[in-house]
């Protein structure tokens, strides 16, 4: 941390899913990741230098936690509260929330005030110490103007570390696309960063942000830097979470038919997970059938017969919070077709290869252009294509990213390090309609897996899932252990209704 700074991390809002029905609260995952705590309504105070409390207890963090309320208790779920934070989690200094306007800090002291964008609480609870509460308070005290933006902050400093001068029109496309959809809430900064005429008022910006009291910034940079990179213990969570989500793509091979739907699917998955231990999804299953795959993130899943054509299945468990991602695709009725049979093996290969690019000093920009050379190659020689950029037509996005806390996780895109923990994921997609022969039509193709970056190599977290052709079709010739489940028909409805 900068001298004389202090960090702020907030808990992330609960949501309201119906009514008074809440989602599933999910922490936020940089709280969990400095804290271990994982509900709503809490502000996280980390501290450059150690302070003094009373003039007597010396601290450098402060921990303010939702309040224990056993009426709320009984129908919402158990809190830690003070006494249980200090004791299960090891803060010394925890207040509750409500505590956070009274407590003796001068934020006015501090060289730089570091935090990410402020959340917006959605909630209708207006109890003391709330997120929305919290928010205001610290807004009030480290006197931030009404119209600050974090977001474009961020992203204009994204585009600072960024700017080799190979990609600088790609970097100011991305502000725009951001700016035109309206991400920002004010552009100033963004827009004087466009209509600058040359460097030197382009660095004029960055510096007008670095100079700032308030730090977007750092809080990107530190959190993407720790976050990157695995520890011992997170890997033990992480190789769980994978294992299950491996598995459970292993058990749906086994039991999948032409006559079931893709919900079906979806909950054999479910089911499986949860069988292991796993608490959540790490993302909203994707199970589309035919061209329903041809939708990167298709999450309605709601074709009532897979029927003949391929299954894409993008999904993956999340357990004690860490996610796996995992994607396989497999023929419905036992058999590629000669046309799925092709597609599937160039992004097998583009996927071979990309591996082969998988340790410690390798660039993610690297793999992609190997999956993509592959990728573009497969697809001139069918005649698909006709030049090697024409390929994002059919394959849309990247090929690797980092997964842990967040399936997204974060971390910077630049050179591999040991210890981190990627996808690899090439894909091709060819939606009905497409300017080719209709035989390629509905055709979806993804293969995902999970690796460890080793030093001189890397790990197959998701190896227990087959991924060749022939041995995904053994595997979907297997007895499944699903076979025999056998539920009463529905009497009430109209068949599809």
């Amino acid at each position: 941390m900068p001298p004389n700074s202090v960090m702020a991390i907030f808990a992330a809002p609960a949501r309201t899913y119906s009514n008074d029905v809440q989602y599933v609260y999910h922490a936020n995952p940089d709280l969990y990741y400095f804290s271990g705590y994982q509900e709503p309504n809490a502000l996280l105070l980390i501290f450059k230098e150690p302070h003094k409390y009373k003039d007597s207890v010396s601290y450098n963090e402060v921990f303010f936690i939702q309040k224990k309320n056993a009426q709320r208790e009984q129908w919402t779920g158990r809190r830690q509260g003070v006494e249980g934070v200090k004791k299960e989690l090891g803060f010394s200094l925890v207040f509750n929330g409500e505590d956070f306007n009274s407590f003796p800090l001068d934020f006015s002291s501090f060289d730089k005030i570091i935090f990410e964008e402020l959340p917006d609480s959605a909630s209708a609870d207006i109890a003391p110490g709330d997120l929305s509460q919290l928010v205001s308070a610290f807004r009030s005290k480290i006197k931030i103007p009404a119209d600050y933006d974090a977001v474009s902050r961020q992203d204009l400093m994204f585009v600072k570390q960024r700017n080799n001068g190979k990609n600088a029109e790609q970097l100011e496309s991305f502000l725009k696309r951001n700016l035109a959809a309206g991400k920002y809430r004010n552009p100033v900064l963004v827009n004087r960063y466009l209509r600058a005429a040359d460097s030197t008022a382009k660095q004029s910006v960055f510096a007008a942000i670095e100079n700032e009291k308030w730090n977007n910034s750092f809080y990107t940079m530190a959190t993407d830097a720790l976050r990157e990179v695995k520890t011992p213990e997170e890997m033990e969570l992480l190789r769980k979470a994978v294992e299950i989500s491996a598995i459970a793509h292993t058990e749906v091979m086994k039991a999948v038919r032409p006559d079931m739907s893709e919900r079906e699917i979806e909950g054999i998955h479910d089911y499986v997970q949860k069988k292991y231990g796993a608490e959540h999804w790490g993302y909203p299953a994707i199970v589309g059938a035919g061209n329903n795959g041809c939708v990167l993130h298709y999450e309605e899943n709601n074709k009532m017969s897979i029927g003949q054509k391929m299954l894409l299945m993008d999904v993956g468990a999340e357990y004690h919070g860490y996610s796996a991602d995992v994607t396989r695709t497999v023929p419905a009725n036992g058999k590629f077709s000669p046309e799925e049979k092709i597609i599937y093996n160039i992004v097998y290969d583009a996927q071979e290869e990309a591996f082969k690019l998988c340790k410690e000093g390798s660039s993610f920009q690297e793999i992609e252009a190997k999956a993509r050379e592959i990728v573009a190659a497969g697809l001139i020689k069918l005649g698909l294509i006709k030049t090697a950029a024409d390929s994002r037509k059919y394959y849309p996005h990247g090929c690797s990213h980092h997964i842990g806390l967040d399936v997204h996780d974060k971390g910077s895109y630049a050179k591999l390090k040991k210890n981190m923990v990627i996808t690899i994921e090439p894909g091709i997609y060819i939606p009905e309609g497409s300017d080719c022969d209709k035989k390629w039509w509905g055709i979806a193709v993804r293969i995902e897996d999970d690796l460890l970056i080793k030093e001189k190599g890397y790990e197959l977290l998701s190896a227990f899932a087959p991924r060749k052709a022939e041995d995904v079709e053994r595997m979907v010739a297997e007895k499944s252990g699903f076979d025999d489940i056998k539920l009463p028909a529905l009497k009430s409805g109209k068949k599809g209704f």
